[in-house]
Formats: structure tokens, C-alpha cells, sequence
């Protein structure tokens, strides 16, 4: 089965990480990093990472993944990037995000009448293309399969090896990793999380997700998915 992962400048590279670093223990699944280009792709934090393939390239994907991050933003009315994944989602037999990365897939037209999660400082901005917020850590709504923020690519990617390959291997894969998450602090989510500190992250964001919400309007209004301007 052909994995075609979406490489691109300024993505939170453990979105595309995590979930590569679990996919890739799957003898079954050969894993495409594809951008526009080879070129080496720089992520938000400055880690350079390298495309397998350009779009051209890319075969014809089983699961196409979309992961987020920053970059994400500038990609939302990128016609070379959503028509990329409009032709992949076409004939696969999943289509999945994580973080942001659900955003884009929205902005394709992929996720319109779907549940589906994302990041929580952008959990609502789905609702605008006509999907279902859902806040979980892994939401599967018949083909698509779509994590929230960040770390729960893991949890994402094991989810979808038992949907594709069943249980076990899902387990024997976690436990090859060693994959037994015990945070040294309860502030992983914004339910948990001492709420002076929600209130902080979401003041230092405010400015980003002003711009995140202004590009999910417009690629929902193209879409002809957003009509409420005081949304």
C-alpha cells in the first residue's frame, strides 16, 4: 500500500514524525514524502527534511496524510497544493490529517459532512466547511481518520494500523516503540490545564489564529461552504 504524506515548508514536523515513525514499522506500507519539489523542506522549528517525490511523482496513494503546522496558512488557497489532494484522496482508501493538517483537507473539499478533529486553538475553524468539530484525540468518520494536535499523531497512526492491518499488529507496533505515554504534568489539554495558562497560550496565539481564521473563511467562502460573516 502507497502512504503519500504531504511535505511542506514551515509544517510542525512531529505531526509528520510521529505518525511516519509508526507507519514506517509496517512492512506493508511504502511511505511517499511528497511536496511540490525535492529540495530540502524546512519545518517551523528550522529541521530540514527532504521529499521522496514531487507530485508529479507520486503514485497513486492507498492513505494520503496531511499533517499541520504553521505552514499550513499559506497553503489554504494553494490551487497546486489542493488539487494534489484532491487527486489522491480520489481513489484512497483513507484520507487523514493531524493538527492543522485537517484544515487543509477542508480547504480541498475533503472533509464537508464529515467529523473530524484538529488542534484545539483550531478545533471551531472546521465547522466553517461545513464539517463536525469533534473534540477527541483520534476521530475516524468512515474514511477519514484525523488527529488533533501534535503528539497525537502516535495515537493517530496507531489507530489507523489497526484499521488497517488489525489489532495486533497495532499493538505489537506500540510496543516495539515502547510507546507508553506518562506526562510529567496534567496540562496536555485545555480541559486539564491550570486555566491561567489556557488563557495565556491563547493570548500569545491570538495574533496567529486571527490569520488562521481569516484563511479558513476565505477558502470556505471559495468553496461556497461560508456564508455567515459573523461566524
Amino acid at each position: 500500500m502507497n502512504v503519500a504524506m504531504l511535505l511542506y515548508p514551515g509544517l510542525t514536523q512531529l505531526d509528520l514524525t510521529g505518525p511516519f515513525e509508526v507507519l514506517a514499522r509496517l512492512k506493508e506500507l511504502t511511505i511517499h514524502l511528497a511536496w511540490k519539489d525535492t529540495g530540502p523542506v524546512t519545518d517551523s522549528g528550522g529541521l530540514r527534511l527532504l521529499p521522496t517525490v514531487d507530485f508529479a511523482q507520486c503514485p497513486p496513494a492507498d492513505i494520503l496524510f496531511v499533517p499541520g503546522g504553521p505552514g499550513q496558512l499559506a497553503l489554504m488557497d494553494d490551487t497546486v497544493v489542493l488539487d494534489f489532494l484532491c487527486a489522491q484522496a480520489a481513489q484512497a482508501r483513507y484520507v487523514t490529517s493531524v493538527c492543522t493538517g485537517s484544515l487543509l483537507l477542508a480547504a480541498a473539499g475533503l472533509l464537508t459532512g464529515y467529523r473530524a478533529t484538529c488542534h484545539w486553538l483550531s478545533l471551531e475553524q472546521l465547522a466553517l466547511f461545513g464539517c463536525e468539530p469533534v473534540a477527541e484525540r483520534v476521530v475516524v468518520d468512515r474514511n477519514r481518520v484525523t488527529g488533533a494536535g501534535v503528539t497525537s499523531g502516535i495515537d493517530f497512526a496507531l489507530v489507523l494500523a489497526e484499521l488497517l492491518l488489525g489489532r495486533e499488529r497495532a499493538e505489537t507496533t506500540q510496543l516495539s516503540m515502547e510507546y507508553d505515554p506518562a506526562p510529567p504534568f496534567a496540562a496536555g489539554n485545555p480541559q486539564q490545564a491550570p486555566a491561567d495558562l489556557v488563557a495565556q497560550l491563547r493570548e500569545r496565539a491570538a495574533g496567529f489564529q486571527t490569520r488562521r481564521w481569516e484563511a479558513a473563511r476565505r477558502a470556505a467562502t471559495r468553496l461556497g461552504l461560508y456564508a455567515d460573516k459573523d461566524f
